[in-house]
């Protein structure tokens, strides 16, 4: 049955510090970030995603970035969790933070509709200076949370390069993709979205933001007038190929009419379908009629390659 839920995701720029320093450049960020939540906060959204390193002025280098840092402690999360706690809404912030031994991660860290945290990622492909430099250590884990929506994952820019995630996340068919990043990734965006057979949402510092569905197709996406975006998506869905599925799918639109839904993209051979009713769910509609979902149809496929006899010796 139709599962949906509404997502944000705001690209604002980072902002310079004004030669403010101390408590004084704490506040101008709680601020500055209190003021870009509203203008998403007003459409109610289940989950807000943010861009990489969020809270960091753009100004302030080696020494003075950690001297904010260790002034900022947790007073900007703080305000984060007591946003989505007031507002029943999710929150990905995104920034580099310090843990209890006193080394430092690049970290997205998901807050819950009751602010609390839910799941922390730590960047598991850092740009090699961020480690040189910043003394960052490298992430390990990647984690899948539970939502009550369902499940997310995270991905903090340079990792978007790295096969080693992705594989890991597409093992694991997370429901949304969050994408926290200063650099936009291109075409690596739809790839991602399509090979996780998930949701994609990016959140980018002062470049364009977009939702994307699991078929690559581009939901919403933020402009040069507008640094947010609000949309709202079904997770009850599932990506078909068309082989031996085109019948079946006519039989779903002749059955269900506007309680089903097909997506084309073109070009793809995948179609994305979905259910928009309250009565059944697409896994439901699926085996009503019998259709082949993609990754059982690309199984199959290789099954047959390598059944004794049918490839050449």
């Amino acid at each position: 049955m139709a599962k949906y839920v509404k997502v944000s995701t705001v690209c604002a720029a980072t902002i310079g510090s004004n030669s403010l320093t101390g408590q004084e450049a704490v506040d101008r960020m709680v601020e500055h970030w209190t003021a870009k939540l509203q203008r998403v906060l007003v459409e109610k959204p289940d989950l807000i995603v943010l861009p990489e390193a969020c809270d960091r002025y753009s100004d302030l280098t080696g020494d003075d970035r950690r001297d904010f840092y260790a002034v900022r402690g947790t007073q900007v999360r703080d305000m984060m969790m007591k946003t989505a706690r007031e507002h029943k809404c999710y929150i990905a912030y995104s920034a580099t933070r310090q843990v209890e031994d006193g080394s430092w991660r690049n970290s997205t860290q998901l807050i819950d509709r009751n602010g609390e945290i839910a799941g922390i990622y730590n960047k598991n492909h850092l740009v090699i200076e961020e480690n040189t430099e910043s003394g960052i250590l490298y992430g390990k884990d990647a984690p899948v949370f539970e939502c009550d929506f369902g499940t997310v994952a995270c991905v903090i820019c340079f990792d978007l390069n790295f096969d080693e995630l992705r594989l890991k996340y597409a093992a694991k068919q997370t429901d949304i993709i969050l994408f926290s990043s200063m650099y936009h990734g291109g075409l690596m965006q739809q790839y991602w979205a399509y090979s996780c057979r998930s949701f994609f949402v990016g959140a980018l510092c002062n470049l364009p933001g977009a939702v994307i569905a699991p078929n690559g197709r581009t939901l919403a996406e933020t402009t040069n007038y507008f640094d947010h975006v609000t949309t709202t998506i079904n997770l009850d869905s599932k990506l078909i190929h068309l082989s031996h599925n085109w019948q079946k799918i006519e039989q779903l639109k002749t059955t269900y009419s506007s309680g089903f839904s097909m997506d084309d993209t073109g070009h793809l051979g995948a179609v994305l379908i979905a259910s928009e009713t309250a009565e059944v769910t697409i896994d439901e509609m699926i085996a009503e009629v019998g259709i082949e979902t993609l990754d059982d149809y690309m199984q199959r496929s290789l099954d047959h390659r390598h059944t004794p006899g049918n490839m050449e010796k």
